[in-house]
């Protein structure tokens, strides 16, 4: 398995995972399937701003993709960003995620970031799970936030020093 820059060539691979993890979990709240203008958008305004995408190949193809931005947007939180790190289905359990969260803590770090923040569905245990195996930290849990399949939603808040 290969971490690298994704490329727009890498989007509609990139796209496809999105949209599975739409479809089929409560990692990203949302019920409508992104479009492939929307991630070309999404992609050319993160990497504009000089912030990483990067992207998991293994056998030729996108295994899955992360990236982090901006926390919030007031001046006073520019040394605090927030990740998101998604893994093709088939693949997941199989170490891909960490390593894609792991290859974003060097360019946090060049980028002056100092807490790296993950947002995960309470009952994402895979996810909660891997994130304190990373030193990741439990700061907060917001409850029923959001609202999909009929129930309210929790979301933790977990918090690592870069």
């Amino acid at each position: 398995m290969d971490i690298r820059a994704a490329t727009e060539a890498d989007l509609p691979q990139i796209l496809a995972i999105y949209n599975d993890v739409i479809a089929t979990t409560n990692a990203i709240y949302d019920e409508k399937a992104s479009t492939l203008a929307e991630r070309r958008a999404w992609f050319a305004e993160r990497t504009g701003a000089g912030f990483p995408v990067l992207v998991a190949e293994l056998n030729g193809a996108v295994a899955g993709f992360s990236t982090f931005g901006p926390w919030r947007t007031r001046w006073g939180y520019r040394h605090t960003c927030e990740h998101s790190v998604h893994v093709r289905a088939d693949l997941r359990g199989q170490h891909i995620g960490g390593a894609l969260i792991e290859a974003l803590w060097a360019p946090a770090h060049a980028m002056g970031m100092h807490v790296m923040i993950g947002v995960i569905d309470s009952q994402a245990k895979a996810s909660l799970h891997l994130h304190a195996k990373l030193g990741f930290e439990v700061a907060g849990m917001f409850r029923e936030v959001a609202r999909r399949h009929g129930g309210w939603l929790d979301l933790v808040m977990m918090q690592k020093l870069v």
